[in-house]
């Protein structure tokens, strides 16, 4: 895809949020590895992509609301007027589209990296354990 209208810190948190609720360990680590420092992604950020759910302290409004509208479209295919609310609140329609297509893409790319069963990269990230 080519770059659109979302800073690099937007896609990489709906990229990661995407593959962590798609469970694709492989596509997560290597964009964890290559992006996430880029981003400007804390390690507890990086953690919350997988852990944690929209709310979680470590995100800003507008990630919040970037993180609950990756949620809903990953449970559902669908915004519901408050959640596209919450998420025009902080995005164009430009970004939003761009959110909604990334969404699809690593979904897709998320069910061949599983249903392909591709081994980890030995140098990419792996996804957090939770504590307890």
């Amino acid at each position: 895809m080519d770059r659109g209208p979302l800073s690099i810190r937007e896609r990489e948190i709906v990229i990661d949020r995407t593959c962590a609720r798609t469970g694709c360990e492989y596509e997560w680590g290597v964009h964890v590895t290559i992006f996430a420092q880029a981003a400007g992604l804390t390690a507890e950020q990086i953690r919350a992509t997988v852990l944690e759910d929209a709310a979680a302290p470590c995100w800003s409004d507008n990630e919040q609301a970037l993180i609950a509208a990756v949620d809903a479209l990953h449970v559902r295919a669908t915004l519901s007027d408050a959640e596209f609310k919450a998420l025009s609140a902080h995005y164009d329609d430009a970004k939003i589209f761009e959110i909604i297509l990334l969404c699809g893409f690593y979904r897709t790319v998320s069910y061949l990296a599983n249903g392909l069963n591709l081994p980890l990269e030995q140098n990419a990230a792996r996804f957090p354990v939770a504590a307890g």
